[in-house]
């Protein structure tokens, strides 16, 4: 059952990338004889033209973090397998992928400008500096959860937190030998492949513990994080950003090889309910379910990566498909992974009230103990690879949110990055010191209490961004709709999402509050944007394509 279920989801994705991965291309007028703004803007810090291999580890891993596993079991474990396996598949296809296509490529023609900016092109002024903050506020709900969770991972097993260390500084050794020697990419994937995975030897042999400042070793991480994250931000691309996301790509397709092995021929039971019930503590199957499960089906991050970052290193055009429709579709493949993590656990076991990490870990140790590897190291390996994902998101997160800062303020050079990061960073260093509470008064985890308002923040970033790409193509002369409907889609889903954030009496004080500036502030960009998309305005070029 467990094999059948995910042969026809990898069928399904294979044939999508073929296909309809073709038609957007073509939607698209991929033409390699363009200019791309990695060669005409090259600056060797931000805009530096990159190959496929490399950049689509840097994007994949930028855009995947731990989101598609995370959100898909959250969302497996309250309703059930098959409405979440469901949502992932076409969603990624249908949704995820065109939105992540679409936003590489028109921020491509638009000199690599942010999707923010493009608003500023084809909206108004108003519309422009509104969306950049509301990226802005998503992005730093990104970095409370994902903090909170990575902390919390170092402070579990400290031999994931001494072999995620290693990682960093082995990223920083490749990616000063890739630049300032002649070793080439190939030579270097073979020596620093294994030096990888001696990494996860070497921290199972050491596990690291950090003191307790201000009573918790879990804050004592939050800090070191942050710092970590600070740095990275403002370092060059090439120091850290590209090699550290390479590397980190080994450990995702090493994932997707080990549980699709795994899943094969371990000939492991699915135990686990197909669906569970229309309403499960989290709430009702519709909207929830499309705002738990974000990255793994269509996520407004992945905008913001590739009109961020990956715009600015796409070598030429046509390398837009792999890079936006193909990573969408590996990360659809992770959470069909992720899932099967949930479907083989057994109701009311402990691990349905873990940590999601702790029950991708376990799952992980399983799929790879059918292949004679030992089930302790297996969950290592889990856990080693999730703590890398999240450590990608921090840092990837960190250097959007400051170009979003500098974007907004109009600021440039050293001291606006560090400037950026530091304001980025300041709401997450908050958090690290406040005990969020449930309606009976029980403290919750921040990334538990969070989750609900980033998965509605960053899906209707999905849906705004999909309403940017649609009113780009519309302007251009271009049939929209195979953006445009999706658009429709995710901003239903995720308004109605809010709006029971909002009224919902199981909701925490400070989320209800936060939603609700939210639900203001995307309902104002939603009429600006629609007002937009419906005038009539005739089509024009814009500045890259003219």
């Amino acid at each position: 059952m467990l094999a059948a279920v995910f042969i026809v989801s990898l069928i399904g994705f294979a044939l999508a990338y073929r296909f309809y991965g073709s038609f957007l291309a073509r939607r698209f007028d991929l033409d390699n004889a363009n200019k791309v703004p990695s060669e005409t803007m090259y600056d060797g810090v931000d805009y530096v033209p990159t190959k496929v291999p490399l950049l689509l580890g840097h994007h994949f891993s930028s855009i995947a973090g731990a989101g598609p596993i995370v959100g898909p079991i959250i969302a497996g474990l309250a309703f059930g397998w098959v409405p979440a396996i469901l949502w992932v598949v076409l969603g990624s296809i249908f949704i995820g992928g065109v939105h992540d296509f679409g936003s590489l490529i028109a921020s491509v023609r638009h000199k690599a400008r942010s999707i923010a900016e493009i608003v500023n092109v084809h909206m108004s002024r108003t519309g422009y500096l509104l969306f950049l903050l509301f990226i802005w506020l998503a992005m730093v709900y990104v970095l409370i959860v994902f903090l909170d969770l990575t902390s919390s991972t170092f402070t579990t097993d400290g031999s994931v937190a001494t072999s995620s260390s290693l990682f960093v500084l082995l990223a920083i050794v490749l990616g000063t030998l890739l630049y300032r020697t002649n070793i080439g990419l190939g030579r270097a994937t073979v020596i620093f492949l294994p030096l990888l995975f001696a990494v996860l030897v070497i921290g199972y042999r050491f596990p690291m513990t950090a003191p307790a400042l201000f009573g918790s070793e879990k804050k004592t991480w939050d800090l070191l994080l942050l710092g970590y994250c600070l740095v990275a931000s403002i370092a060059p691309v090439w120091v850290l950003l590209q090699p550290r996301d390479f590397l980190s790509s080994f450990l995702l397709y090493g994932t997707i090889l080990g549980g699709f092995v795994g899943i094969l021929i371990g000939g492991v039971s699915v135990d686990y309910p197909a669906f569970t019930s229309f309403h499960a503590p989290i709430g009702p199957l519709f909207p929830i379910l499309f705002i738990t499960v974000a990255c793994g089906a269509c996520s407004g991050f992945h905008s913001i990566v590739a009109s961020g970052t990956s715009s600015k290193q796409l070598r030429c055009e046509r390398d837009a498909k792999p890079i936006g429709y193909g990573a969408m579709i590996i990360e659809g493949v992770l959470a069909v992974i992720a899932l099967a993590t949930v479907m083989i656990l057994a109701p009311g076991t402990t691990l349905t009230n873990t940590n999601p990490t702790q029950v991708f870990a376990a799952g992980m140790g399983r799929f790879l103990g059918t292949v004679g590897i030992p089930e302790a190291a297996g969950v290592g390996f889990g856990l080693l690879a999730v703590s890398t994902f999240l450590l990608t998101t921090l840092d990837t997160c960190t250097r959007l949110s400051r170009y979003i800062f500098q974007e907004m303020f109009g600021v440039s050079g050293s001291l606006s990055r560090v400037l950026g990061s530091v304001a980025s960073l300041a709401l997450p260093l908050a958090f690290v010191f406040v005990t969020i509470r449930d309606a009976s008064g029980a403290p919750v985890p921040v990334w538990r209490a969070i989750w609900p308002v980033f998965g509605a923040t960053n899906q209707l970033l999905a849906g705004l961004a999909l309403l940017v790409v649609s009113l780009w193509l519309k302007r251009s002369g271009k049939n929209a709709a195979f953006a445009f409907i999706p658009m429709v889609f995710m901003i239903s889903m995720t308004l109605w999402a809010l709006a029971l954030l909002i009224v919902s009496g199981q909701t925490t004080g400070i989320v209800r509050g936060i939603a609700a500036v939210l639900f203001v502030l995307a309902a104002v960009l939603v009429t600006q944007a629609f007002r937009a998309f419906f005038s009539v305005v005739p089509p024009h070029q814009t500045p890259q394509e003219g």
